[in-house]
């Protein structure tokens, strides 16, 4: 799946957006594009689990 998350502006973010993702799946594979604050996952995870895990965590996000 990819994600869209506006407000990952930083390294930081990305860290924090990549915890939160293996928080739902420690197994999925996270590509994170910082400049155009795309993040990829190849997860077993749904698009919900991780949706509402990232908007809870402070990172809402719109599937791209």
């Amino acid at each position: 799946m990819k994600l869209w998350i506006g407000n990952m502006k930083c390294g930081g973010c990305a860290r924090g957006v990549t915890a939160t993702i293996h928080d739902i799946d420690s197994n999925a594979n996270v590509d994170i594009d910082l400049a155009a604050k795309v993040v990829s996952i190849d997860t077993i995870a749904s698009v919900e689990q991780m949706t509402t895990a990232l908007a809870q965590d402070g990172f809402p996000a719109q599937v791209q």
